[in-house]
């Protein structure tokens, strides 16, 4: 491993539940329930963050929906549409008695720039060092790492001009996550984002996937894949010779990609097997 890479290693004792979007909301919604059965089951205590999109009442009315018809009796929403709004007291009690804190598509950057820092986005990081679970889709997913994509081409060959990198919300730090990967052909994308920060490891998430992450371990669950590209390995890499518009050359990178039921160990960075 080169010097200043990272490994995504969290201390955190709660557990993560990062979705590549697109998420099934009318059928099994086996991602959704697999999310409220970690958080406590019908007695499960969840805010639903609206904080990424530009429809906050009509996006949390449908996770309301599918989460109540769940079960879960309790579910609230937040939306903290601006910074002032990361100190409400109304969201900060939300947060302290929830037992799931879920975030919803939209644009990551939303995110970031309207909770990062404030006392709400605090409040979460704390709650989730003490054990709930945190999820995001689509955008919510984005911001899970400490750097994370903003936004960026898709279907192209990797470059460093192809993607925008800034600060995410730090919740699996050391790794870079794409979604609706598949669906949008971004493994370009995915391989640029990961030559501009010192993380080895990208996740590309398809729709309705998701990983479930817990003991610094994760479990892929849904319909599609997880890509997961490591770069610990590298024996070549150009990025220090290009101009920001010419071809990234990556030699040496490994490849997998996991369906459902697989699981991998973020620690040692291989697949768990047995």
């Amino acid at each position: 491993m080169e010097t200043g890479e990272t490994t995504p290693v969290t201390n955190a004792r709660g557990q993560l539940v990062i979705i590549g979007g697109a998420e099934d909301k009318e059928g099994d919604c086996t991602i959704l329930r697999e999310f409220v059965r970690r958080a406590g089951g019908t007695q499960a205590r969840i805010v639903v963050m609206t904080v990424a999109t530009g429809l906050p009442d009509e996006v949390g009315r449908t996770y309301t929906e599918v989460f109540e018809r769940l079960g879960v009796d309790d579910v609230r929403i937040i939306d903290t549409a601006s910074r002032e709004d990361g100190s409400d007291p109304r969201a900060l009690e939300a947060i302290e008695k929830a037992t799931g804190v879920f975030f919803t598509g939209g644009d990551q950057a939303r995110i970031t720039s309207n909770l990062k820092g404030t006392e709400v986005d605090a409040a979460i990081h704390r709650r989730y060092a003490e054990g709930i679970v945190v999820g995001g889709t689509s955008a919510g997913a984005a911001m899970m790492p400490d750097i994370m994509i903003i936004e960026g081409d898709s279907e192209t060959n990797p470059r460093v001009n192809v993607v925008e990198m800034g600060p995410g919300m730090g919740f699996l730090p050391g790794v870079v996550i794409d979604q609706h990967f598949l669906q949008r052909g971004r493994m370009g994308r995915l391989i640029s984002a990961l030559a501009q920060q010192p993380a080895v490891l990208g996740f590309g998430i398809d729709e309705n996937t998701a990983i479930a992450i817990s003991d610094n371990k994760f479990e892929v669950i849904g319909e599609g894949a997880v890509t997961i590209v490591d770069e610990s390995g590298i024996t070549h890499s150009n990025v220090g010779e290009i101009l920001k518009d010419e071809a990234l050359a990556v030699c040496g990178a490994r490849l997998h990609v996991l369906p459902h039921g697989y699981k991998f160990d973020l620690q040692t960075r291989k697949p768990i097997l047995d």
